[in-house]
């Protein structure tokens, strides 16, 4: 069972299951616990090859045992996301902890990729179960709906679930309007019904000043 202390860090109620987890990421546990590197996101052989040519890097370990275990990463906030047979499209840096009834792969995302120099791929996370994700700052959950559609920064962008259709547009930033642009802005435009995860600080892209 995954809980939150505080905001920044991860306990995980283990009975025997197993937990995937960015590698590194333990900060402490008690009981009895095991700890394996995986290859591959998780995904073994083929994961560790589809990762390779799509560029969508991401190191986990498996964490099995009895007792509780505490995981945290460079003092980012956590979010705590439950999945019922859907699925969840993260940013690889983003992702802290999945539990055992979920299973990670990756997927094509068009332009979004390319436009933050992380490759034409994301990651997903689908099945039953919880994902712990991060993000620089409380993250915000926005909502996405057939009459009103959202256009995210995709400096700002964590990750997105339901059935939401992504679009990849130019447009005029902020940034580019008070004059400190110096290129083409690039933003993510999201249609349909879902939500959309993004925190309040912006990692480095290379498409341009967003």
């Amino acid at each position: 069972m995954f809980r939150l202390q505080g905001s920044k860090v991860l306990a995980v109620d283990m009975t025997g299951d197993a937990v995937k987890a960015k590698n590194g990421s333990m900060v402490a546990y008690d009981g009895q616990m095991t700890f394996k590197k995986l290859s591959g996101g998780g995904e073994g052989l083929r994961g560790m090859v589809t990762r390779r040519l799509t560029g969508e890097q991401m190191t986990l370990m498996e964490v099995t045992g009895q007792g509780t275990c505490w995981f945290a990463d460079r003092a980012s906030e956590i979010n705590l996301v439950n999945l019922q047979g859907d699925k969840l499209y993260v940013e690889s840096s983003n992702l802290l902890a999945t539990d055992s009834g979920l299973r990670t792969g990756t997927s094509f995302t068009g332009l979004r990729g390319a436009s933050q120099g992380n490759g034409l791929f994301t990651t997903t996370v689908e099945g039953h179960g919880q994902a712990a994700i991060m993000s620089d700052g409380p993250a915000v959950v926005l909502r996405v709906s057939h009459q009103y559609p959202l256009t995210v920064d995709p400096g700002a962008y964590i990750a997105h679930q339901g059935n939401l259709q992504q679009s990849f547009q130019s447009g005029v930033t902020f940034r580019t309007f008070m004059g400190e642009g110096g290129g083409e802005a690039f933003q993510i435009r999201f249609e349909g019904d879902g939500l959309v995860y993004v925190q309040p600080s912006e990692r480095n892209t290379v498409a341009g000043d967003v």
